[in-house]
């Protein structure tokens, strides 16, 4: 697999302008949000999470369909949901928040609405992908990176509190979380010979 980066980046202007365009602001949108409603920790894994996935959409070359990634999709997807479930009744955003001083958000506010909405449309990704839209394969990078790479920070925020190393909210379902998505970068980034033509 040959990535030429800046060659795939030109490339991906030139024939998908527009999907990317709007995935450079997606990205800069959900990165903005997550630092003004969390601080700059968790902004910082937001953007690991979709600036990766965006710049993999960019340098792999890869046309890999809906179908080759179906499986590790909608598992990662439903680990993501119990995942979510964990952190909710185990009180991962207050944890968070005496780590990085920051309040926790209220659950009420435009701005948590706009950032899970926004964050809502990996919910596109299988009917993008589906028809060849080029920005359903930016929405699937995103979601695996962030999945993969990103919930591993579980088992790193422990360093950053007092005391012992210990459990933190999000933990354990991580540990099913992070392969399911790993299993689907490698099926996204392993090159299709029957790939679609993505459509701008």
């Amino acid at each position: 697999m040959s990535f030429g980066a800046p060659s795939n980046v030109r490339k991906r202007f030139r024939t998908a302008p527009k999907t990317a365009v709007a995935a450079c602001a997606l990205t800069m949108a959900i990165v903005g949000l997550g630092y003004v409603m969390l601080g700059l920790l968790p902004a910082a894994l937001f953007t690991f999470g979709f600036l990766g996935g965006l710049l993999a959409w960019f340098v792999v070359p890869t046309a890999a369909s809906f179908g080759e990634i179906r499986t590790p999709f909608f598992l990662t997807l439903g680990l993501f949901v119990v995942h979510k479930l964990e952190e909710r009744y185990l009180d991962f955003f207050p944890a968070l928040s005496r780590i990085t001083g920051v309040p926790v958000p209220d659950t009420n506010s435009i701005l948590v609405y706009l950032l899970y909405g926004l964050a809502s449309t990996w919910l596109l990704t299988p009917w993008l992908m589906k028809r060849g839209h080029a920005f359903g394969q930016y929405l699937a990078w995103t979601f695996f990176v962030s999945m993969g790479v990103v919930e591993l920070a579980h088992f790193a925020f422990p360093l950053l509190t007092p005391g012992s190393y210990e459990y933190f909210p999000g933990m354990v379902s991580a540990l099913l979380l992070v392969p399911a998505a790993w299993w689907g970068i490698r099926r996204l980034a392993r090159p299709s010979t029957a790939g679609p033509r993505l459509l701008d």
